[in-house]
C-alpha cells in the first residue's frame, strides 16, 4: 500500500472511531414495541465492508434534514415517529434515500448497505420488506441474523453537537443527492419504499 493510502485509511478510522464513540450503548437491547398511535422504523447495519466508515441518518421529510443517529458496524437505531409518509437519507461521501409509508402500531426496517465511492465507502439506504421476493425481507433467515447480531444504540449529546457542526454538509448532500433520486422511474422508486403492509 502506498504511503499516502496508508495515512487516509489510518484518518478514516480515526475519524470513525470519534462519530462512532458518540453514539452509545443502549441499557435495554430488546426492542420496544412502537407506542400506541405511533410507528418506529429501526436502521440497521451488519456487513463488515466499509466497517471503518460511519453512516449518518436522518428524517428529510420537510426538507430539513433532522438527526436520527450514527449507524456503524454491527449496530442499529430506532427512530420513533408519527405514520404517514415519509422520507429517510444517509449520508456519507454522498447521500441515498429511503420512502417509508408508515402504519400506526408497526415496527419498519431499513439496512444501511456500502457501496464504494470515490475516496471511501457511500452507503445505500434499502428497505427490509415482508415479501419474499425482495432484495431484503423480514422473512428471510438473515433478517434474523441482522437483529441478533446489531446492538441497539442511542444519541448522546456529544452525537447532537456533531449532528449540529456538520448540519451545512449534510445539507447540501440533501439537495445535491435528492434531485437526483427524485429521477428514478416509478419501478425503482416503489422497490425503494417501505409500505403499511411492511411493518410487523
Amino acid at each position: 500500500m502506498k504511503p499516502v493510502s496508508t495515512l487516509l485509511v489510518l484518518f478514516l478510522l480515526i475519524l470513525s472511531g470519534c462519530a462512532s464513540s458518540k453514539m452509545q450503548i443502549a441499557a435495554r437491547q430488546s426492542l420496544p414495541p412502537a407506542d400506541p398511535g405511533k410507528s418506529q422504523v429501526v436502521f440497521l447495519r451488519s456487513s463488515i465492508v466499509g466497517s471503518a466508515i460511519q453512516s449518518s441518518v436522518f428524517d428529510v421529510t420537510s426538507g430539513t434534514p433532522v438527526f436520527i443517529g450514527i449507524v456503524s458496524h454491527n449496530t442499529k437505531v430506532r427512530y420513533p415517529t408519527e405514520p404517514g409518509l415519509k422520507t429517510f437519507m444517509v449520508v456519507s461521501e454522498a447521500a441515498d434515500f429511503m420512502q417509508a409509508e408508515l402504519a400506526p402500531g408497526k415496527t419498519y426496517y431499513g439496512i444501511v448497505t456500502p457501496r464504494m465511492g470515490v475516496w471511501k465507502y457511500r452507503f445505500s439506504l434499502r428497505p427490509i420488506k415482508r415479501d419474499p421476493a425482495a432484495e431484503f425481507s423480514t422473512t428471510s433467515e438473515e433478517f434474523a441474523d441482522w437483529l441478533a447480531g446489531t446492538k441497539l444504540v442511542e444519541k448522546t449529546p456529544e452525537a447532537e453537537q456533531w449532528a449540529t457542526e456538520n448540519s451545512v454538509d449534510v445539507l447540501d448532500k440533501y439537495h445535491q443527492y435528492w434531485s437526483k433520486w427524485q429521477g428514478k422511474t416509478e419501478t425503482e422508486k416503489e422497490q425503494l419504499t417501505l409500505r403499511p403492509e411492511d411493518g410487523l
